[in-house]
C-alpha cells in the first residue's frame, strides 16, 4: 500500500470520528469535507476510492442499527460456514489458511529469551503497521501510528528477545492479507505467546466470516465457556495480531462497537470497509 493510501485513511478516520461525534446534527458532506481540509468533490472521490462506497452508504455500515441487524441474523451456523464460502476472493474464512502454533512454556515464561525477532513497518489501507516474526512464524502485527510507541509495545511482549529490523517471508505473508485476492495467499504461520484459553479464543475469532459480527457472549458459547464472556473480552483485548485475527469483528450485544487496542475509529473503519467489500461482491 502506498503512503498516499495511508494519508487517505488518516483523513477518512478523522471524518468518521467527526461524524460519529456529531451524528445527531447529521453533518453535510460539505461540513465533513471542510473538517478534513478537502473540497467536497475531492473528499467524496477519495472516500469512494478507499471504501468502494459513498460516505453516506459507509455510515450506514458503521451505525448501531446496522450492527444489530447483522447480529440478529446470526445463528449457530455462524462458526460453521466454511462449506458455504468459496476458496477464492475476500469472502474466504481466515481459518482456512492460518496456522497457529503456541509458544512453548519456556518461550512463554522467559519473556522471549533466546528468541530472535525480525520486525519491519509497512503501509496498509488502514494506516502503517508493525509486523514481527520469530523463526517459526508471525508473532505480532499491530497498527503503528507512531513507530516508537509501536516498537515499545512489541518489546513489552518480549522484553528479553533479540530484535532485528528486517523483513522476512512470515511478515510478508501477514501483510498479504490486506490484498483482495486471498486465493493466491500461502499458508500464514503464527507463533503466538498466549495461554491455552487465549489461543482458543483467538482461533475462534478466525472463524468469523468477512462482513459478519459476533459478540463476546457468542464467542464464550462457542468455546463452551458460556459464563466467561468477561474473560473472553480480556483475551480478545490481548490479541497480538491485528486484522488477520479479526478481533475487530467482536462487538457488544447492544450493537455498540466498543473499544479496540488500535483505536475505536480504526475499528469502525475496518468494519465499514469489510461491509462495503461484501456489497461490492454481490
Amino acid at each position: 500500500m502506498s503512503e498516499q493510501e495511508c494519508i487517505n485513511f488518516e483523513r477518512i478516520a478523522e471524518a468518521i470520528a467527526y461524524i460519529q461525534l456529531n451524528f445527531k446534527s447529521q453533518p453535510s458532506l460539505d461540513e465533513v469535507a471542510e473538517k478534513v481540509n478537502l473540497s467536497p468533490f475531492h473528499f467524496q472521490r477519495v472516500f469512494k476510492e478507499w471504501a468502494g462506497v459513498t460516505p453516506k452508504k459507509f455510515l450506514q455500515y458503521i451505525s448501531v442499527n446496522h450492527a444489530k441487524s447483522i447480529l440478529a441474523t446470526n445463528s449457530q451456523s455462524l462458526f460453521n460456514t466454511a462449506e458455504d464460502v468459496g476458496l477464492s476472493g475476500t469472502g474466504r474464512l481466515h481459518d482456512l489458511f492460518v496456522n497457529i502454533e503456541g509458544m512453548t512454556p519456556g518461550e512463554f515464561k522467559n519473556g522471549g529469551e533466546n528468541l530472535t525477532i525480525n520486525y519491519s513497518y509497512a503501509n496498509t489501507n488502514f494506516g502503517q503497521i508493525l509486523t514481527a516474526a520469530t523463526s517459526k512464524g508471525l508473532c505480532y502485527m499491530g497498527f503503528a501510528d507512531e513507530n516508537e510507541v509501536a516498537f515499545n509495545e512489541l518489546k513489552g511482549r518480549f522484553p528479553k528477545a533479540n530484535f532485528r529490523q528486517s523483513s522476512d517471508h512470515f511478515q510478508k505473508s501477514g501483510i498479504a492479507v490486506f490484498g483482495e485476492d486471498w486465493s493466491k495467499m500461502n499458508k500464514v504461520k503464527l507463533h503466538l505467546k498466549g495461554t491455552a484459553f487465549q489461543l482458543k479464543v483467538w482461533e475462534t475469532l478466525l472463524k468469523i466470516p468477512l462482513g459478519k459480527l459476533s459478540t463476546y457472549g457468542e464467542i464464550a458459547n462457542q468455546i463452551e465457556k458460556p459464563k466467561a464472556a468477561r474473560a473472553v473480552g480480556t483475551a480478545i483485548g490481548g490479541n497480538p495480531i491485528a486484522f488477520l485475527i479479526p478481533c475487530h469483528r467482536v462487538i457488544q450485544s447492544s450493537g455498540v462497537f466498543g473499544g479496540y487496542m488500535w483505536g475505536p475509529n480504526r475499528k469502525a473503519a475496518i468494519i465499514g470497509y469489510e461491509a462495503a467489500q461484501i456489497e461490492n461482491q454481490n
